[in-house]
């Protein structure tokens, strides 16, 4: 019998040798690699070609999301299926973890039972999401999907197709005060990825500096 090629990416490496052993006792799965951070399961991932990834979002160095976002953007590795695996339970770590391009999301309180159940629904091509969090996901969507079309005209007219969806959430916590660090963390993002997003929505609103970008914002309505 074959077995599914498994890799796993997690920095705590005792829940990673213990998730590694459940998953090598399966008859149908084999765990090929373990990496401590994204960079290394972008890395591995490529070497290996493992047919699912199991990863945990929050990472030093490169966390999930960001790995999602590179493991996407790499073609060779189009077909590899993604599970975020995390304590996480908010719609932030939710949004940015489906945004990024992963098929599934279990959290770490999952038993044993049905996390198996999670990762053969993922190879199957099924996208696993929990009860609760499914349920917001469609919340979000049905919120999107009412939203007037005079107001999403306005907006473009306004210049706001000049800015990304995710500049767009990085200029309403700078809105807030919010520092380089705290915006990182909020969105789970790396510090230099925000930075850069700083510099993007500078340039694009013509800003000399965070204060002066809000305030252009608000006046093309873009808050």
């Amino acid at each position: 019998m074959s077995r599914w090629r498994l890799l796993l990416a997690d920095d705590h490496e005792l829940f990673r040798a213990g998730l590694a052993g459940l998953l090598d006792s399966q008859p149908d799965l084999q765990v090929v690699g373990q990496a401590s951070d994204g960079f290394e399961a972008l890395m591995l991932a490529r070497e290996l070609r493992p047919a699912l990834l199991v990863m945990d979002i929050s990472m030093p160095i490169c966390n999930g999301v960001e790995a999602v976002r590179l493991i996407r953007a790499t073609p060779e590795l189009a077909d590899l299926r993604i599970v975020m695996l995390t304590i996480h339970d908010d719609d932030e770590h939710l949004f940015a973890a489906i945004k990024a391009g992963a098929n599934g999301y279990l959290l770490k309180n999952t038993n044993s039972a049905e996390f198996l159940r999670g990762v053969r629904a993922t190879l199957a091509g099924e996208a696993i999401l929990p009860p609760k969090l499914a349920v917001r996901l469609m919340e979000e969507f049905a919120r999107l999907a009412s939203q007037p079309i005079s107001s999403i005209a306005a907006g473009e007219a306004a210049g706001d197709q000049e800015l990304t969806w995710r500049e767009r959430e990085v200029l309403q916590l700078i809105a807030t005060g919010a520092s380089d660090q705290e915006i990182a963390e909020k969105l789970i993002l790396s510090i230099h990825t925000v930075k850069t997003h700083v510099r993007h929505i500078l340039a694009k609103l013509h800003a000399v500096n965070r204060r002066a970008a809000v305030s252009e914002a608000k006046q093309r309505g873009l808050m």
